[in-house]
């Protein structure tokens, strides 16, 4: 993939129908502009009663569609050519009125119309009072909808403008934008099981204190997110990271390097790739104390004990046809290091990064990683943001699977 994101280029069809959380739709089309769409706005009368279409008129730089016979109108038979040009049309929000129209096939205003002609994926966000969203109706005519082809983007729980508290309120515009960009990425680890671990680990001194490093987790996060929206059935076991659960993947929380191991060991039995982006502790302290250890005058020495090498023992393990990548986060000697690592610990594709100075990989949204493969071959990749990373990465993994290990 050469592009990131996919989005880049693409035109996306912004269908805002009359909710409260329209508003909520400029979020969704800057999210969309920023990563290189034309964004085309098409909203609904009751719509404009939240927020004017000068608003998206103004940041998208189009007129909005909202009247089908505008004799002002560049086209005449716009919904027909909108239809055609997008790549893909998403309705944030989603009215019950608008998921019920588009149910039974009801075209009666702009957006309507134009959404019948739509061939390209469609995706509808529902927003709504939890008693309208859990209504049998309109659960009938999600069904519909999705049956008849349209991405349903969940909406989320939490506290409705109209004081209910429940399911109905209109999904984050990043989870939106998450989707959208999924509907252009390619389908190739379906049926394949891919397992990844993330973070850094923490191996306790007492109850306060641990030995750890700065790992942030992103890599692994980013990993995880792209596999799962390329159609895997993604793990992932995760050591203490502040970020949220990628969507469609499970995940496994752990602390120290021993409850790291435990889980990748069970899961990684049926896992066609494993990908240990994780920052395992090497050392542990040989004892750890029941309470706070307090200051005293004399110098404190701590024993450290080895941590299981989680990757050689995959590496030992390994099944036939099964894909094992590994991590070389160095301060020097990077190819030295990355090589011996890929060959001691029989790996496919090992991805090494500097973790010291101005580009070190930890924390940063953006990594430059250079690849080393089985076969001897090596790729440099550009300095980019760890998502574009991540879906770099399981093109080569992907490659890899085609044609077998180490080949």
């Amino acid at each position: 993939m050469n592009i990131w994101p996919p989005v880049n280029g693409k035109t996306i069809l912004l269908g805002v129908s009359g909710g409260i959380a329209a508003y909520k739709g400029v979020e969704l089309m800057r999210l969309l502009q920023r990563a290189g769409a034309d964004v085309r706005v098409a909203m609904t009368r009751n719509a404009a009663a939240f927020i004017a279409p000068l608003t998206f008129e103004a940041i998208s730089g189009r007129p909005v569609y909202m009247d089908m016979f505008d004799t002002r109108a560049p086209e005449p038979m716009q919904h027909i050519s909108w239809a055609r040009d997008c790549h893909a049309a998403v309705i944030a929000p989603a009215t019950g009125n608008i998921i019920g129209k588009l149910a039974n096939g009801i075209a009666d205003d702009a957006l309507t119309t134009l959404m019948l002609a739509v061939t390209a994926p469609r995706l509808i966000c529902p927003a709504m009072n939890t008693h309208m969203y859990e209504n049998l109706a309109v659960q009938r005519n999600i069904e519909v909808l999705e049956s008849d082809g349209y991405i349903i983007v969940e909406p989320s729980e939490g506290e409705l403008a109209c004081k209910a508290t429940g399911p109905g309120r209109l999904a984050d515009p990043a989870s939106i934008f998450e989707h959208v960009v999924n509907v252009f990425l390619p389908k190739d680890y379906f049926n394949t099981k891919v397992l990844v671990t993330a973070g850094p680990t923490r191996e306790p001194m007492d109850p306060v204190r641990f030995v750890s490093n700065p790992s942030s987790g992103k890599m692994g996060y980013a990993l995880a997110r792209a596999a799962a929206a390329r159609g895997a059935s993604v793990v992932l076991v995760s050591g203490p990271a502040n970020l949220d659960a990628p969507m469609d993947v499970r995940r496994i929380c752990v602390q120290t390097a021993g409850e790291m191991a435990e889980a990748v060991f069970a899961e990684s039995r049926d896992a066609d790739v494993v990908i240990k982006a994780a920052a395992v502790s090497d050392y542990k302290p040989v004892e750890t104390a029941p309470h706070k250890v307090k200051k005293g005058n004399e110098d404190l020495v701590v024993v450290f004990d080895r941590t299981i090498d989680i990757l050689f023992q995959l590496g030992k393990q390994k099944k036939p046809g099964q894909i094992l990548v590994g991590f070389a986060a160095e301060t020097r000697d990077l190819e030295q290091n990355a090589v011996d690592k890929l060959s001691a610990k029989n790996l496919d594709l090992i991805a090494g990064n500097l973790v010291i100075g101005a580009e070190s990989a930890f924390g940063a949204e953006a990594s430059r990683i250079r690849l080393f493969f089985k076969n001897g071959s090596t790729e440099e990749l550009p300095v980019m943001d760890k998502q574009a990373a991540a879906h770099v990465l399981l093109d080569r993994i992907s490659a890899v699977l085609k044609k077998g290990p180490g080949k």
